[in-house]
């Protein structure tokens, strides 16, 4: 079943239900504020605490781009300028050395930056990538999600990416009276663990964060 769902740009894409903005039941040992990010489901859960979280839908890695660890939010930015790194250049040496934010720039709306890491967490001018393997190494959400996300985190909000390969699971809401389990409680914040063979490739502006 697909639903649609506004953009900050004013378009309009089309999003799996599974993957809209919901209140969902959801057993962590994390602390109520800490993010989720379930690489495998494309699904992104702010903890609320007593059994409950926020669902988002994302788009993440593509294949050899995907990476799992514990972070803390270190910048947030409104309508942020993008800086493409200088890895991102070397394998597509034509894309611009600086772009303005603004509805065209592929940053989006929002950004959380991820401690001294090149990874993000932010908007997207192109919705139809969520829910898919797509970025390089990126987590996007569409604009009006990737706004509500910035209204709640703080500076040093703990963020914990599981890796691919983690047990599928799908949250349900809160009326089901199903929860998940997902238990990174003890790990503590580390480096990222980033996946290899990272080759060149050229890629459309929707694939490059």
């Amino acid at each position: 079943m697909l639903a649609p769902t506004g953009e900050g740009d004013g378009r309009a894409s089309v999003v799996p239900e599974r993957l809209r903005r919901a209140t969902v039941a959801f057993d962590s040992r994390e602390a109520p504020g800490t993010v989720i990010i379930d690489t495998g489901n494309t699904a992104l859960y702010y903890v609320l605490g007593q059994g409950r979280a926020i669902r988002y839908g994302v788009g993440v890695g593509r294949e050899g781009f995907t990476w799992s660890g514990v972070q803390t939010i270190s910048r947030k930015a409104e309508w942020p300028d993008w800086h493409p790194p200088a890895q991102m250049i070397a394998r597509q040496p034509y894309l611009p050395r600086f772009m303005a934010g603004g509805p065209g720039n592929p940053l989006g709306a929002r950004a959380m930056y991820l401690g001294s890491s090149e990874y993000r967490i932010h908007g997207t001018n192109d919705p139809s990538t969520i829910g898919k393997f797509v970025s390089s190494g990126c987590i996007r959400l569409t604009n009006e999600d990737v706004a509500d996300l910035f209204g709640r985190v703080d500076i040093g909000t703990r963020v914990v990416v599981l890796p691919k390969t983690a047990p599928r699971f799908e949250a349900k809401g809160l009326e089901a009276k199903r929860t998940i389990t997902v238990r990174p409680g003890a790990a503590s914040a580390r480096p990222i663990a980033t996946a290899s063979g990272r080759q060149a490739m050229n890629l459309s502006t929707s694939t490059l964060y």
